[in-house]
């Protein structure tokens, strides 16, 4: 099987296009990093204030939060495979754009390369064909 035909393979699968829409996800995002960080340091004294407050108001809720845990976790468990079966879905989507974006002069490209990294197809020998003619010295 040739480079071609295993890469054209793997670029047809679902988990492929799903990690590529998951590349794309985590640039968009980086990218958003910075202004966040900077909104969060602006912010950073006035939450350092509120958090005392915060932890009393947080073990207050923690007994209640203890008993309900079990069916909640059960509960959070379902929503979260139904979240990731989603989200897995939306990615592939992301990735089959993302790839088809970028397949046009890449996959010429890739064609190339693959033809270039196969060897060479050795031609069969013909054998050699036998003399069949005697000569004067092989009579005598």
């Amino acid at each position: 099987m040739t480079l071609a035909t295993e890469v054209k393979k793997l670029t047809d699968s679902k988990p492929f296009y799903a990690v590529a829409g998951a590349g794309d996800f985590a640039v968009e995002k980086l990218r958003e990093l910075p202004e966040q960080l900077q909104k969060l340091q602006s912010r950073r004294f006035e939450l350092s204030k509120e958090l005392p407050g915060k932890a009393r108001e947080y073990a207050d809720k923690a007994e209640g939060i203890a008993r309900e845990f079990p069916d909640k976790a059960r509960e959070y468990a379902d929503q979260l495979t139904q979240m990731a079966t989603e989200v897995y879905e939306d990615f592939a989507t992301r990735g089959r754009r993302v790839v088809s974006k970028t397949t046009g002069e890449a996959a010429l490209e890739l064609e190339e390369v693959s033809e270039a990294a196969e060897p060479p197809v050795a031609k069969p020998v013909q054998p050699a064909k036998k003399n069949t003619r005697t000569t004067k010295a092989a009579k005598a």
